[in-house]
């Protein structure tokens, strides 16, 4: 299969001299948005050429870019475009706005596809959402740069999902780690074979124990980490030891709350520096939680390691390849005025993420759970639970899965 492009296994030397002259152009760049040039002020690109020098730099985070972007939408000024100028303009929950472009792989999903064994002669099944939101996208453009062919089957139907994956021979999935599962089910009670042979997955943890269904079923599966407003991040390769970080990005392992590095091995929040120019975030929090691994991939590739998803480092939690925030969570609470408090609960039944929202309620015939499915785009178990009951702990999303 080979690597992807001599990148992946430059010594890391030449890697950080590379880094070198790579920041201070993009820095330069990112200073033509407004938002950033607002961030950036005080800052001489052509002084951070390091990492150390990086790490002096101000952490953006999403609250910020959610603020900026109701104060001037839809970007808040954190694009070098306007978005006229961009091929695609999206919409995730929160909402907040995201940029997208055709020309190249411009989330850099096609290094994870070929890592993952995906190329010419295979014919992905699309199944992340096409819908405003960006995955489907995203997921498409990688396999474009690979040579793959896709179906842009999206999220649901599941039993025309079934009869399209027999009908065209489909041979890789693409989508959230346990909708695979409901697509194989449904294939079985139709009593229906499908040709799944590779798995790339996003947008949810990846269990051990679906991992290995799915390998007892002939399918290997592979697991990236990417946003939608940074692209790939990090992905699997066949050695299945960490996530390696993509060449387009420059991660950080910080304390939580604040932009201070951790040492090597310590768990701490994931910040992200993309060097795509079109938009350059700088010391983009993700919120999520992991660690740098020591040493380098068994597979030959070079670049940084880092454990994985570990975590949320705030309460925003992704349910369903979904994020659930906050601020969606009060929302919903304002919705009814004998609602005084709400917690949302994400759990696991099987191998399937599940929702339940406990509201904090006298009354009865309010219709919640269509204001669960209209605020935080999913549909969830509805608790109505007596007025004070819930924990005094501060939390409004509960995450009770385990990953280990």
């Amino acid at each position: 299969m080979g690597y992807y492009d001599e990148l992946e296994t430059r010594d890391p030397g030449q890697r950080e001299d590379a880094l070198a002259q790579a920041l201070p152009q993009a820095l330069s760049r990112a200073r033509t948005a407004p938002a950033l040039a607002r961030l950036l002020r005080d800052v001489d690109p052509a002084s951070v050429t390091d990492r150390a020098a990086l790490a002096r730099l101000p952490v953006i985070r999403k609250a910020e870019l959610s603020e900026a972007q109701r104060k001037s939408p839809p970007f808040g000024g954190f694009t070098t475009r306007l978005a006229a100028e961009f091929d695609h303009v999206f919409q995730s929950p929160g909402p907040i706005y995201e940029p997208g472009r055709r020309d190249g792989d411009w989330w850099r999903l096609g290094r994870f596809l070929h890592a993952s064994g995906v190329g010419r002669g295979d014919i992905v099944q699309n199944c992340f959402g096409y819908h405003l939101t960006p995955a489907g996208m995203m997921f498409e453009s990688g396999a474009r740069a690979v040579d793959a062919a896709v179906l842009p089957a999206g999220t649901g139907q599941t039993e025309l999902q079934v009869r399209a994956a027999v009908d065209i021979g489909t041979t890789c999935y693409a989508g959230t780690p346990d909708f695979l599962k409901v697509i194989l089910d449904r294939a079985d009670e139709m009593g229906e074979v499908l040709s799944f042979t590779k798995a790339v997955v996003g947008g949810g943890a990846l269990f051990p124990s679906l991992r290995a269904l799915y390998a007892d079923r002939g399918i290997v599966t592979r697991q990236c980490y990417a946003t939608a407003d940074l692209g790939n991040i990090a992905y699997e390769s066949e050695a299945l030891e960490g996530m390696i970080v993509d060449e387009g990005v420059i991660v950080e392992i910080v304390r939580p709350g604040t932009g201070d590095p951790v040492p090597e091995g310590e768990v701490g929040e994931v910040l992200v520096t993309t060097l795509n120019p079109d938009y350059p975030l700088v010391r983009f929090a993700t919120g999520d939680l992991s660690a740098v691994m020591a040493g380098t991939s068994p597979c030959g590739r070079t670049n940084m390691r880092i454990k994985g998803w570990m975590g949320r480092a705030d309460q925003t939690t992704k349910i369903k390849g979904m994020f659930v925030r906050p601020e969606q969570v009060a929302a919903l609470v304002a919705r009814h005025g004998d609602v005084s408090r709400a917690r949302v609960i994400a759990d696991r039944q099987g191998e399937m993420d599940v929702m339940t929202v406990q509201l904090e309620t006298a009354g009865q015939g309010g219709d919640y759970a269509a204001s669960v499915m209209e605020v935080l785009k999913m549909r969830g178990d509805v608790q109505l639970v007596a007025p004070g009951s819930l924990p005094n702990d501060g939390k409004v999303i509960e995450d009770r899965r385990h990953y280990e």
